[in-house]
């Protein structure tokens, strides 16, 4: 029986509980489709730090370049000053595992509400292709006069030809793959300010379109973009920006396919280990509560199976999750769902296990 190596880590506030259904779910589907999973559970975030002042403990990312994935529940700890486990760990694993792709799909599921009026499951379905390891987020720049009524901050965005062309070429591929009716690539810039690095961006964009006949290609600024995720989602099918751009544009899409519970996402290398996580934080005030929806993160775990070469296994699960969502959760949110954390976790992996 093949069988996967993931790193687990639980992370923050509700991060364990959601990751635990997860992995429910996901030995479900290996029961169900004849794979196994070896789990290797890893100690890292806020409560770690805060006792031994570590964020990232030395010689942990190459021990996690052994691993197939990683599977994160979630980073960000109240006690913590932001800024210091995101970059700490979310940037630095991202970037020392070169996970240069941060897919994220934005689909609504039938059941769940969207805020846009008139907008249901048939115009909310596209995929944002966010690079990931670029841009403002390498945290090239500094302080001049810091302090003072003469403080000069620099931020500078790191764009790449490489960078960009990868990035490009991953989403045609996707794309691609997708073979969706619409069959369309949207650079997402903002090329009449942005003028350096949009060039890049753009010059790039048309090259690697060359090798994609049948696919058809547009242009939005980032502002149009978010205009136009809400008032004609249909329009797109995938979208590939830069980092900040993509890190904005992608909470606006997980508010239109039903708010932070359903939204999933994976930070790819296509060529190494990639991560998947829920797109929601720690949610700490919910913790130990058992009453976090747990979706989004078995969402993540049935991209994490796709990913692994196991789409059989990933649409069950895809299945299993819509079924709940239309049949037995009277709502999304925390609390409302009319069930507890762990009882959505039995429930999808019931349906997993029934062939639903």
């Amino acid at each position: 029986m093949k069988t996967y190596k993931i790193a687990v880590i639980g992370g923050d506030g509700t991060g364990p509980e959601v990751v635990a259904e997860g992995l429910k779910v996901l030995r479900a589907a290996g029961e169900k489709f004849g794979f196994g999973l070896d789990l290797k559970p890893f100690d890292i975030g806020g409560e770690r730090y805060l006792k031994t002042g570590e964020v990232l403990p030395e010689g942990t990312v190459d021990e996690l370049k052994k691993f197939q994935a990683i599977f994160l529940g979630a980073i960000g700890h109240p006690g913590v000053k932001p800024g210091i486990l995101e970059k700490g760990i979310l940037l630095r694993l991202r970037f020392e595992l070169d996970q240069y792709i941060n897919l994220r799909p934005v689909k609504l599921y039938p059941g769940v509400d969207t805020p846009l009026k008139d907008k249901g499951p048939e115009d909310i379905d596209f995929v944002v292709v966010r690079e990931n390891t670029e841009g403002l987020y390498t945290g090239s720049g500094g302080f001049l006069k810091k302090g003072t009524p003469d403080e000069v901050a620099i931020q500078t965005s790191i764009n790449t030809r490489k960078g960009a062309e990868r990035c490009i070429r991953f989403a045609f591929d996707y794309c691609k793959k997708r073979n969706s009716k619409k069959k369309k690539v949207t650079l997402c810039g903002k090329t009449n300010v942005l003028t350096f690095a949009f060039d890049l961006w753009e010059r790039t964009f048309h090259d690697v379109a060359k090798d994609y006949p049948d696919i058809a290609t547009d242009y939005a600024h980032v502002d149009a973009t978010t205009m136009w995720m809400v008032k004609n989602p249909e329009w797109f099918d995938v979208i590939v920006t830069d980092n900040m751009f993509g890190d904005i544009i992608t909470d606006l899409g997980a508010m239109i396919q039903g708010g932070m519970g359903i939204a999933a996402g994976g930070n790819l290398n296509p060529q190494g280990v990639s991560m998947f996580e829920p797109i929601g934080g720690s949610a700490p005030k919910y913790t130990g509560k058992n009453v976090i929806n747990p979706m989004a993160a078995i969402g993540a775990g049935q991209m994490m199976l796709d990913y692994l070469g196991e789409p059989a296994a990933a649409a069950a699960v895809e299945r299993a999750i819509m079924k709940a969502i239309k049949d037995d959760l009277k709502d999304m949110a925390a609390g409302k769902m009319g069930m507890g954390t762990s009882e959505v976790g039995d429930l999808v992996a019931g349906y997993v296990s029934k062939g639903i």
